[in-house]
């Protein structure tokens, strides 16, 4: 089924995973993980970070550069919507094996 959800593990420098991210695709859990960056004022001013997620149950190791702003909602946002929210977006670096997990 190509809607099967994947868990994706952010992994820290150290080797230690602190969350985990679930999408169909890696891109998908990166935007997630993305939006937890502190945002800047624009997508212009956004600094950008590097990170990795390693899918669960394998030794592959996403690298993405993410990074995330503040903007204005959209006009026809549901009521319970901020009227600011954050939005993100990645470019995949590359993938990594790791060794042992």
């Amino acid at each position: 089924m190509a809607s099967d959800k994947r868990n994706f593990a952010l992994r820290e420098e150290t080797g230690e995973e602190t969350s985990v991210f679930s999408g169909s695709t890696p891109r998908q859990a990166a935007l997630k993980a993305a939006r937890r960056l502190e945002p800047a004022e624009s997508e212009d001013q956004a600094p950008r970070t590097t990170f990795s997620l390693r899918e669960k149950g394998t030794k592959k190791l996403h690298i993405y550069e993410g990074w995330a702003w503040r903007s204005d909602a959209p006009a026809d946002k549901p009521d319970w919507m901020p009227e600011m929210v954050t939005e993100a977006n990645v470019s995949k670096e590359g993938i990594e094996h790791l060794d042992e997990l």
